[in-house]
């Protein structure tokens, strides 16, 4: 099931994004929904059943956009966020190991999404967007904040100039 459509947003140079699309978790996920949330722009996305991340016992009460998967285990939260976008950014970085981010990239590759894993520069992640076609939902992901503590801030210091066009 694909997620609702919404109205879409400019971006950087015009390039029309219709969502952002995440599961959640602290970390990157975060940094992009607060950033699509500071701009304007809708988000969504799918968090596991009763909605629990590593820092909320329900997601959901802070973002109420988000949906539940059936199940509690992550890697359907993941795997559905892949499926129900047109493209994943994942934004992490390299020295950190996260087998959750790997599983993204891996899924997004499996399900042949266009995929870009980067930690910067804004303008290539800028260039790459502006290559998608239409007006793609994005699935943003990378590292929870116990894995990478400085990931929101990286996100949303990569994606709030970009949202705000």
């Amino acid at each position: 099931m694909r997620l609702d459509a919404a109205p879409p947003s400019r971006w950087d140079g015009g390039m029309l994004v219709a969502r952002i699309v995440c599961g959640g978790q602290s970390g990157v996920d975060r940094g992009a929904v607060d950033a699509a949330v500071a701009c304007g722009i809708p988000y969504g996305g799918w968090c596991p059943l009763g909605g629990h991340s590593e820092d909320l016992p329900d997601v959901r009460v802070r973002y109420p956009h988000l949906r539940e998967t059936p199940s509690t285990d992550v890697s359907q939260r993941t795997e559905w966020n892949v499926r129900d976008s047109d493209a994943t950014l994942v934004i992490c970085d390299p020295a950190v190991a996260s087998a959750g981010t790997e599983f993204t990239v891996a899924t997004a590759r499996r399900l042949g999404r266009p995929l870009l894993v980067t930690c910067g520069p804004r303008r290539a992640i800028a260039d790459w967007l502006r290559a998608l076609p239409g007006e793609p939902t994005l699935n943003v992901a990378g590292p929870r904040a116990s894995e990478w503590p400085d990931g929101y801030e990286v996100t949303t210091r990569l994606l709030l100039p970009l949202l705000r066009g």
